[in-house]
């Protein structure tokens, strides 16, 4: 045994499964039905909130199963790597989060100006298609990115997709846009039911139950919205037995005061696919440097960009990989890229049925609203958390508070562009836009302070108050 091989078993040691390895039938089932688990709720929920706020109405669950159909293709894409396409590891695409602010806006521009439902999807997966081409660009040069998608810029764009999606939260939760009982006891109730359960489960000693948390504080909505006649599946029957995956199936349609946040935020896609990718190659003990590592995060956020491309043409939202599933694979010690392929069949042969669509339709607002207060909460956390690793200096704190209120601002009191050119004001509408916009160019225009100034600014400044506190209190005396 040569001691490359040593060092490379001694590496592998706590994996039941390394990535090249190819477990039997039964245990990558197994594996792969917990990563459906733990991620099966990301991928349906942009969706329902789409068709909820946008009234999409009778073609939700038609793209809940596209929804579906897409994760599990660009799930084999990432896992199978097909030529430069694909990271060659075990992540899972879904639907994103990150995009949903920037789809509904998209929506409400379409909506605002007498759109039909198939012209705001047309539109959105129009726009889609085309922004991303962006990430497919990047990818060829992701290490550079960064000089520009700072951790400032991009913790100021995840508390700006998080914040805004609150609101929308908060209106399931009282009973949906429109609902005649807004507010109701029995719509907090339901509410109250998801979100308790879902914070009991997440505090449980079994680490599958944390991970499903989600998923059952769900189930236990839909039970209790069940015993409280709140559930209505008669129309199922009238639903076709298969979804038939239509390229383009409402239309192509091209806005540009659309266009401009989706291209922002596949940029910030694919950092966050870096990340991602990063954590995976760590707990799959694979290289995190060098050639191999590199090669790895390009062809994932190539994939990334790719996927989305066959998203917006088969009639779903733009999609990345899904951070969740390295959880799953710290906890399962399956890190086999194959198991992969029947993550993506499981997910695929999901959507094939629209029954299941139909289904989640039926689930009452606030039984969503329950679960997507905590996601988008902690989508609003995760981008503290990235502020929290960058150097918040005097410079980069302005850059935050300024990009922040400006997109908060525009989101909370929108009348404010009014007088702008119709179509700059359609852009700098939507918060992650106007926030990130901001954030790029004051970055980019402020000089950096050497580290040594701030110290010595700090320095100075805690001196100065030492000394006023000291004149203050002998005053007193």
């Amino acid at each position: 045994m040569t001691q490359e091989t040593r060092t490379e078993q001694s590496r592998n040691h706590d994996l039941l499964y390394s990535l090249h390895d190819r477990p039997a039938f039964w245990p990558s089932t197994f594996a792969a039905l917990q990563h459906v688990l733990a991620s099966l709720v990301g991928v349906i929920t942009p969706t329902l909130i789409v068709g909820g706020v946008l009234g999409l109405g009778e073609h939700v669950p038609y793209l809940i199963s596209m929804a579906l159909m897409v994760s599990g293709v660009g799930t084999f894409i990432q896992c199978r790597r097909i030529g430069p396409i694909g990271a060659g590891m075990l992540c899972l695409q879904g639907t994103s989060f990150a995009f949903l602010t920037a789809v509904l806006s998209a929506g409400m521009i379409v909506k605002s100006r007498g759109g039909t439902p198939e012209d705001i999807l047309a539109t959105i997966f129009g726009v889609s298609f085309c922004a991303a081409f962006v990430e497919i660009f990047l990818s060829r040069f992701i290490h550079k990115l960064q000089r520009v998608i700072t951790p400032v810029v991009t913790g100021t764009i995840i508390i700006l997709i998080g914040i805004p999606l609150i609101k929308v939260a908060m209106t399931d939760i009282g009973g949906g846009f429109g609902a005649e009982n807004f507010g109701a006891l029995d719509n907090l109730l339901l509410a109250g039911i998801v979100l308790v359960s879902v914070i009991l489960l997440n505090r449980s000693k079994n680490p599958m139950i944390r991970l499903a948390a989600v998923v059952i504080g769900l189930a236990l909505g839909m039970l209790a919205a069940f015993f409280m006649g709140r559930l209505d599946f008669s129309h199922l029957g009238s639903l076709p037995l298969m979804s038939i995956p239509v390229p383009f199936k409402f239309g192509f349609q091209f806005d540009l005061a659309a266009f401009i946040p989706l291209a922002i935020l596949f940029c910030v896609s694919a950092m966050e696919t870096t990340g991602d990718l990063t954590a995976n190659s760590t707990i799959s003990k694979e290289p995190v440097k060098g050639p191999v590592y590199l090669n790895r995060i390009r062809g994932g956020v190539l994939a990334d960009g790719f996927n989305s491309m066959i998203a917006a043409t088969f009639n779903s939202m733009p999609s990345t990989t899904f951070s969740q599933n390295n959880g799953v694979i710290a906890l399962t010690g399956v890190a086999s890229r194959f198991v992969g392929i029947y993550i993506a069949a499981i997910l695929f042969i999901m959507g094939l049925f629209p029954i299941i669509g139909g289904v989640l339709q039926q689930m009452p607002k606030p039984v969503l609203g329950g679960a997507t207060l905590i996601m988008f909460g902690t989508v609003a956390v995760a981008g503290i958390r990235v502020l929290s690793h960058a150097h918040l200096d005097r410079r980069n704190m302005m850059i935050v508070a300024i990009s922040v209120g400006l997109g908060i601002g525009v989101s909370t009191v929108p009348d404010v562009l009014q007088e702008l050119p119709k179509t700059v004001a359609n852009i700098l509408s939507s918060p992650v836009a106007m926030g990130a916009i901001s954030a790029i160019l004051l970055s980019l225009v402020l000089p950096e302070q050497k580290v040594e100034e701030e110290e010595v600014a700090d320095a100075v400044a805690t001196e100065e108050g030492v000394e006023m506190t000291k004149k203050k209190l002998g005053e007193m005396s």
